[in-house]
C-alpha cells in the first residue's frame, strides 16, 4: 500500500487518522470481524475429542453421552430466543448474551468433570452443554444474520464464507489448545469456555447493520477472502496429517498455532487494501473543484466528511414492520417478505423442515459418533483424532464451495439451490453405507464425505429460506430451519444408534459371562455395533432426497426468475 498519504507532517496525521476511521468503520472490517467471530463458533462440531473425557469422568454409558449430545445438537440449533431477541435488538445485545452463556455452559462442564464440584447429574451436564451451545446461535445471528442483511446480492457467498469458518474453527481451536495446554484434553472445555467469549467482546459493537451500496467489485473482494481461508485450510490440513504421524513438542505447537493466527489476520491485507482505494477515491473526489461546485449547488449538501455508518437501531426502527403473527394463512408470492407464521405453515418450509431433520439429523448423528466409531471398529487413537479434524477441514470445503458455487450457477445457469440440496444429500448416503458396512480403512473417507456433506447443507439451507421467504423476519427463520436438526439427531442418534450401539454392546458382555456393574462404560467392537443404525440413517436419507425433490419441483419457475432484481431496485433507489 503507498505511503506517500500519510508522509506530510500534521497533514499526514489526519489522513492516517481518517484512513484509519474508514478501515474501522467500514462495511469490509465488518466482515472481518464477524470472521473472527465465526471462527471461534464451532465447539460443537469438536464434541468427539471432549466427550471421551465426559464419558469416562462421570461413568456415563453410550446411550447418556449420546441424550447428552443430543442437548448438544439442541442447544446448537434451536435458535429462536437468539431470533426473537435479534428482531427487536441491535447486534452487540445478542452477541453480548451468547458471551455469558458460551463462558457459562463451558466453564461449568470443566468444573464438572475436573472434579471442582461435585459430581452433577445427568439432567446438569444436559443443562450446561445446552446453554454453552445455544450460545453459538447468539454469535451467528448477531454476525451472519448482519452480514447477510447488509450484503443481501452475495448472499450465498456470504453465508458460504462465514459458515465455512465455523467448519475450520474445530482445527483452528484444536492448535490453539495444544499450544496453550499441551496434552490436557480436559483443558479443552475450558478453552472453548473462555475464548469465543473473548473474541465476541472485542468485536461487539463492530458488527452492526449498514446501508451498503453494492460495489462493482465486491465479488472480487469474497474471492480474495476465500483465498486467505482456502489458504488456512490447506496449511491446516498438512498440519494436521504430520502431527498424527510425527511427535510434537509443546514449542511445535506453539509455533503452528502462530502460523494460523497469521494466516487468520492476514485477511486484513485484503481488507486494508480495498479500503484504502476506496478512502483515496473519497480525497480525489473532495478535491475536484467541479466536484464541488455540483455539491454545493444541491439544496441539502452531503457532509464532507466521511458519514458514520447507520447503527442497528436506527435500521430496525426506520420501517415499522406489520406484525409476525397476522394473516398466517394468507402468505405473500414466493419470495416476498413472509412473516413468521406465514412461513412455518407454508407448504415450502414444511418441506424443507422434513428434509432437515432427516439429512442433518443423519450427517449429525455420524460426526457425533465418529470417535467412538472408530474405537469399535479398532482404528488407533490417532487415526481417530485424524478423522475428527479431517471433518472440520471438509465441513468448511462443504459450506465454502456450496455458498459459492451455489450462487454462481443460480445467477449464471438459473440452477436452483433446493436442486443442489438433493445432490449433496444423496451423497452423504455413500458414507453412511461405508461405515455400515465398515469396509477396511473405509472411515478416511467417510469422514470426509460426512464433513463435506454436513456443511454443504448449512448454506444451501439457510440460502433457500433467506430467497423463498424474505429478509424481513430472516433472523427469526433462520433459527426455525436450523431447528429441525436436533429432532432428527435425537431420533436418529438417540433412540436408534445409541440403543443399538448399547443393544449389542449388552449382547458382548453377556458373550462374554459378564455382568455390567453400575457407572462402567460401555463399549462395543465390531462392524454390527453401528451397521443396523447406519441403514437405518441412509433409508432416511434417501426419504429426504425424494421429499426434496418435491420442494425443486415446485419453486422451479421461482428459480428461474430474476431473484435479486428488486434489492438491485431498492439499490438505485437508495443511490
Amino acid at each position: 500500500m503507498p505511503t506517500g498519504e500519510f508522509s506530510s507532517g500534521g497533514g499526514g496525521w489526519r489522513a492516517l487518522r481518517s484512513f484509519t476511521f474508514q478501515v474501522l468503520t467500514g462495511q469490509w472490517f465488518m466482515i472481518f470481524a464477524s470472521l473472527l467471530i465465526m471462527s471461534m463458533s464451532g465447539a460443537t462440531y469438536m464434541f468427539g475429542l471432549y466427550s471421551g473425557d465426559i464419558k469416562s469422568s462421570l461413568g456415563y454409558d453410550q446411550t447418556t453421552l449420546n441424550l447428552i449430545g443430543f442437548f448438544k445438537d439442541l442447544g446448537g440449533n434451536i435458535g429462536i430466543i437468539s431470533g426473537l431477541i435479534n428482531e427487536i435488538t441491535p447486534p452487540w445485545v445478542v452477541l453480548s448474551i451468547g458471551v455469558i452463556m458460551n463462558f457459562f455452559g463451558y466453564f461449568m462442564i470443566w468444573l464438572a468433570i475436573t472434579g471442582r464440584t461435585a459430581k452433577p447429574h445427568v439432567w446438569q451436564i444436559c443443562l450446561y452443554i445446552c446453554i454453552g451451545a445455544n450460545s453459538q446461535t447468539f454469535s451467528s445471528i448477531g454476525a451472519l444474520i448482519t452480514c447477510v442483511k447488509n450484503f443481501q446480492e452475495s448472499r450465498g457467498i456470504v453465508i458460504g464464507l462465514l459458515k465455512g469458518v465455523v467448519g475450520l474453527s474445530g482445527a483452528i481451536i484444536t492448535q490453539l489448545y495444544h499450544a496453550f495446554y499441551g496434552q490436557d484434553s480436559k483443558s479443552l472445555i475450558l478453552l472453548i469456555g473462555w475464548l469465543p467469549a473473548a473474541v465476541s467482546c472485542i468485536f461487539l459493537r463492530t458488527v452492526r447493520l449498514m446501508n451498503v451500496v453494492r460495489q462493482e467489485n465486491e465479488l472480487k473482494i469474497f474471492y480474495g477472502l476465500l483465498y486467505v481461508s482456502l489458504s488456512l485450510a490447506g496449511f491446516l490440513m498438512i498440519l494436521i496429517i504430520l502431527q498424527n504421524r510425527l511427535y510434537f513438542p509443546r514449542v511445535a505447537y506453539a509455533g503452528s498455532a502462530s502460523f494460523v493466527l497469521i494466516l487468520l489476520f492476514s485477511q486484513l491485507v485484503v481488507i486494508i487494501k480495498e479500503e484504502f482505494v476506496v478512502w483515496k477515491n473519497k480525497r480525489l473526489e473532495l478535491k475536484d473543484p467541479l466536484q464541488l461546485k455540483v455539491d454545493s449547488q444541491l439544496p441539502n449538501p452531503p457532509p464532507l466528511e466521511e458519514p458514520r455508518p447507520t447503527t442497528g437501531d436506527q435500521v430496525k426502527h426506520q420501517n415499522p414492520a406489520d406484525s409476525w403473527w397476522s394473516n398466517p394463512f394468507k402468505p405473500p408470492e414466493r419470495g416476498e417478505d413472509y412473516n413468521v407464521l406465514q412461513a412455518i405453515f407454508s407448504i415450502d418450509m414444511i418441506i424443507l423442515f422434513t428434509v432437515i431433520t432427516f439429512g442433518i439429523g443423519g450427517t449429525l448423528t455420524a460426526i457425533d459418533n465418529l470417535g467412538q466409531i472408530g474405537k469399535s471398529l479398532g482404528y488407533p487413537s490417532k487415526s481417530i483424532t485424524t478423522f475428527v479434524s479431517l471433518v472440520s477441514i471438509w465441513n468448511y470445503l462443504g459450506r465454502v464451495a456450496s455458498g459459492f458455487a451455489s450462487e454462481i450457477f443460480l445467477v449464471k445457469y438459473k440452477f436452483p439451490r433446493p436442486l443442489m440440496l438433493t445432490l449433496v444429500l444423496l451423497l452423504s448416503c455413500a458414507g453412511y453405507l461405508l461405515i455400515a458396512l465398515g469396509v477396511p480403512n473405509s472411515l478416511y473417507l467417510s469422514s470426509v464425505i460426512m464433513g463435506f456433506c454436513f456443511g454443504a447443507q448449512w448454506p444451501l439451507i439457510f440460502a433457500i429460506i433467506s430467497e423463498l421467504f424474505g429478509l424481513k423476519y430472516y433472523s427469526t427463520l433462520y433459527t426455525l430451519g436450523g431447528g429441525a436438526s436436533p429432532l432428527g439427531a435425537y431420533i436418529l442418534n438417540v433412540r436408534i444408534t445409541g440403543y443399538l450401539y448399547d443393544k449389542e454392546a449388552m449382547k458382548q458382555l453377556a458373550a462374554n459371562g459378564l455382568v455390567r456393574k453400575e457407572g462402567q462404560d460401555l463399549t462395543c467392537i465390531g462392524v454390527e455395533c453401528y451397521k443396523l443404525a447406519f441403514l437405518i440413517i441412509m433409508a432416511a436419507t434417501l426419504l429426504a432426497c425424494v421429499i426434496s425433490v418435491i420442494l425443486v419441483l415446485r419453486t422451479r419457475n421461482f428459480y428461474r426468475s430474476d431473484i435479486y432484481k428488486k434489492f438491485r431496485e431498492q439499490a438505485n433507489r437508495q443511490e
